[in-house]
């Protein structure tokens, strides 16, 4: 089935039929939480701390492969396909991390989580085919409402985390490892979503349907202050989101307090998504990168504060400044759609090294050197916001 018509400068949002795009989204919220947000854990487990920040490296380091790619795919043959494919690779690559980290054998896991990457690289870009059903004052409000949805994927499966951790004992193996093959069944059901999911095909004058290298994408008027708010809001989220369970287990925390800290942090990025869409549709760009930045400063000035408390706390801010600067940077992009997937490849390029430095950093001189580094990271931004243009 092919693409339905193009969008209208009047058109509204359909919920009928953009239902199933924000339903697959919430799956896929759902699955990262309970399997890529923890495998820090499991590699731990598996090989040594010291590359607790290997697998989300990984991950962030296929997805900045083939960010591009998919975006080039979905221009040429469809959101809809592109989705699909990412979804199914998704699903797969979730079962090879289960069965490689049951078993013990790393490089099975860790391609598993390659796999999972990859995936991340096309389904993240299911926020342009959101934001390409309305008319582009009201895109920051589309993207809000998908990322409202995606709270609700989350919370879900934290409510699971005791089922989870039974299953865990069932398979003979941790909570952590199940949520693997759990995240893997979520992401087969988001690829049957987009089955019967029927999106808008926008008409973009002007904009070639082929990929461009980054050089060729930096080139584009507002690209590059665009991309370094996206990159550094996506890779500073990722890094501390990623290594923060290490820490909490440090401090004794279970693997329910984890999924505590976890929740309150996808509650930042994701639940507030009805305001701050909202709010940069009517105040702008520069009102997403400043606030984004600013939340982003006392996340990692928080987080290597002594008590659960804060740790809470500073991931609540990290999801919530990541949100406004993404959103932000993710409504600019939809003016570029042939730059979309090269730009977001940066932001895994950000995450990938975030994760494994970090990693190493903890492991070296501890978290609140990590911390510290995050602080000044979280100032890119504003640099953004000073070189944006109004809107």
């Amino acid at each position: 089935m092919s693409d339905a018509a193009s969008t209208s400068g009047t058109a509204r949002l359909d919920v009928g039929r953009v239902a199933p795009l924000y339903a697959a989204q919430a799956l896929a919220t759902g699955a990262t939480t309970v399997s890529t947000v923890l495998a820090s854990l499991i590699i731990s487990g598996l090989a040594s701390e010291t590359l607790a920040g290997l697998p989300s490296t990984l991950i962030q380091a296929s997805g900045a492969v083939t960010a591009g790619a998919f975006g080039a795919l979905m221009l040429r043959s469809g959101r809809r396909f592109g989705l699909a494919v990412a979804f199914t690779l998704g699903a797969v690559g979730a079962v090879v991390g289960f069965l490689g980290a049951r078993a013990g054998v790393t490089p099975v896991f860790l391609l598993g989580a390659m796999m999972m990457g990859g995936a991340q690289g096309g389904y993240q870009q299911a926020r342009y085919a959101a934001a390409e059903s309305v008319p582009e004052a009201r895109r920051g409000t589309a993207l809000g409402a998908l990322m409202l949805m995606s709270v609700l994927g989350s919370f879900v499966m934290t409510g699971f985390s005791h089922p989870i951790e039974a299953l865990g004992r069932a398979l003979g193996s941790t909570a952590e490892v199940a949520g693997w093959l759990v995240g893997g069944g979520l992401l087969a059901v988001a690829a049957v979503l987009m089955l019967i999911w029927r999106p808008l095909r926008p008409v973009v004058a002007g904009t070639p349907p082929a990929r461009l290298t980054l050089a060729q994408a930096f080139r584009i008027p507002g690209v590059r202050s665009t991309a370094l708010a996206v990159a550094t809001a996506q890779g500073l989220m990722v890094t501390l989101m990623s290594l923060t369970p290490l820490r909490a287990h440090h401090m004794g925390v279970d693997h329910a307090g984890v999924a505590a800290l976890i929740s309150g942090h996808i509650l930042g990025m994701f639940g507030f998504g009805w305001l701050t869409g909202p709010l940069i549709d009517r105040l702008g760009l520069r009102f997403g990168y400043v606030g984004g930045a600013a939340l982003l400063l006392s996340a990692a000035l928080t987080a290597p504060l002594p008590g659960t408390a804060w740790l809470g706390i500073s991931m609540f801010l990290l999801g919530l400044g990541w949100n406004l600067a993404f959103v932000a940077g993710s409504k600019a992009l939809t003016r570029f759609p042939a730059a979309q997937g090269v730009t977001d490849s940066l932001g895994f390029v950000a995450s990938g090294l975030g994760t494994l430095i970090g990693g190493v950093v903890i492991a070296r001189v501890g978290f609140p050197a990590l911390a510290a580094a995050c602080a000044v990271w979280a100032a890119v931004p504003l640099f953004s916001a000073w070189r944006v243009r109004a809107g």
